[in-house]
């Protein structure tokens, strides 16, 4: 009878193991992500576990802020809209907290009313207490401005303690202004990113020439091509690397917006006038020398056209670099590449122009400038020397006082960093691509003297 038992006992087991088996080959096989997710649960079980159970004071882990916002793609039209108005709704916001210039007037009254005596020939002053009774009574929106910070950015050598009220009011409103116009730029800027495309500047230039007085003079016909002229300067100077875009903070901190604002003056004197890129007759004289130059009249410059520019007197070789190194359609140069040519020889002491006709004179592209460059450049100087029945200067002598001059790090080896830190950098490249530059250069002692004895006739009479 044991073993019948211990028979029945055996069979029995067997059986229930064959059962299962069976059973669990026929259950669904778990899908790869609720493994996975199985394995996250488990690992996470015995992770805690491990760690005792213990939980860290700091949870901020457990929520994460997001920092990445992706921007609507062309085809997500609705989500541009949303982004649009939202953005348009924030500006409306930043330009309502803005002081208004009834709230200016009545910012001066009140800083007016509560100046400290002595006054300083005719300027008011007011001392650190008064300063703060002012800022409460000027309202919120001035809160900002009436602090310990400011009042000592401003305290100069008063024996009081004290700080000028025009100067501080000046303050007040070259910051509001900033403010404003940073909105306003910031109403063009289409990707919404702090950066205006040539497109977008344009469009702000074209809106903004009927609020400018002096440009009242100008025919709607010409407005294209002095909005090409106008733009053409930010991006020359502010887009070394020709990105294409702008940061609205480099606009706001170069002077050329005050430049182009300057024209809402009425009576800007003439000097003014001419000294300023955007004012209508520099525009229409950049633009008229372009038409005197284009001879054919198909709107572009030939290389042949070209040598005219200025005194006529750009050598050969470097005009050759410029068609080989700029933009040009059939090897004829279209108006906004001469408004980079234009402002680059009217400019030879700012870096942006000086990088400019540098990538002219790297002809070999090392990144600085050696011997055999700075001689193939003058070899053409001296050919025009002889032309005009002059003695050629021994390149030599012409090398060595570059070399003096520039002083760069390397003897051998002149970069354009050297050339900027010589402050020589607008006399080297005259003396090498221009033989009027290089006659000025090589007769200004007697330039000089002329001038001093001109100088002392004037003074006689």
């Amino acid at each position: 009878p044991r073993l019948r038992g211990s028979r029945g006992w055996g069979d029995m087991d067997w059986k229930r193991s064959l059962r299962d088996r069976l059973a669990a080959r026929r259950a669904p096989k778990k899908s790869e992500q609720e493994l996975k997710d199985e394995e996250m649960e488990l690992f996470t079980k015995y992770y805690m576990e491990w760690k005792g159970g213990r939980k860290s004071g700091n949870t901020s882990y457990t929520n994460i802020p997001r920092f990445y916002y992706r921007l609507p793609a062309e085809d997500e039209i609705l989500l541009q809209k949303l982004r649009e108005e939202s953005r348009a709704v924030f500006l409306q916001r930043k330009s309502r907290e803005l002081l208004d210039n009834e709230e200016l007037q009545n910012l001066w009254f009140l800083l007016d009313k509560h100046q400290t005596s002595p006054m300083i020939g005719e300027e008011a002053m007011i001392n650190y207490e008064n300063f703060l009774k002012v800022g409460e009574k000027a309202g919120p929106k001035c809160k900002q401005f009436f602090t310990a910070k400011i009042f000592a950015k401003l305290l100069h050598s008063d024996p009081y303690g004290r700080i000028s009220i025009m100067q501080f009011f000046n303050y007040v409103m070259r910051k509001v202004w900033l403010h404003q116009t940073r909105i306003g730029l910031s109403l063009y800027d289409v990707a919404g990113q702090g950066y205006l495309r040539e497109s977008d500047l344009e469009n702000y230039i074209l809106e903004l020439i009927p609020t400018l007085p002096q440009l009242d003079g100008l025919e709607k016909s010409f407005y294209s091509f002095y909005v090409c002229t106008a733009v053409r300067k930010f991006f020359f100077f502010l887009d070394p690397l020709r990105t294409g875009k702008i940061k609205i903070q480099d606009i706001l901190a170069c002077s050329f917006l005050d430049d182009l604002l300057e024209l809402r003056d009425e009576e800007l004197s003439k000097e003014s006038q001419e000294t300023n890129w955007f004012s209508a007759p520099s525009a229409l004289r950049v633009y008229g020398q372009y038409l005197n130059l284009d001879k054919d009249h198909n709107g572009m410059l030939s290389k042949e056209e070209l040598s005219r520019y200025g005194t006529g007197t750009l050598t050969n070789i470097f005009l050759d670099r410029v068609f080989q190194e700029c933009l040009t359609y059939d090897g004829e140069m279209d108006y906004k590449t001469y408004l980079d040519f234009v402002l680059a020889l009217e400019n030879r002491k700012e870096p942006a122009a000086l990088q400019y006709i540098f990538k002219l004179l790297d002809i070999e592209n090392k990144g600085y400038l050696n011997v055999f460059s700075l001689n193939y450049f003058f070899r053409a100087i001296q050919e025009q020397m002889k032309i005009h029945g002059q003695e050629p200067v021994s390149f030599q002598d012409v090398k060595d006082e570059i070399f003096d001059m520039v002083k760069p790090k390397d003897p051998y080896k002149i970069s354009l960093q050297d050339l900027i830190n010589s402050s020589q950098g607008d006399t080297v490249t005259s003396i090498l691509i221009d033989l009027n530059g290089f006659w000025t250069y090589e007769n200004r002692e007697v330039l000089v003297a002329s001038d001093n004895d001109s100088a002392a006739d004037v003074d006689d009479t």
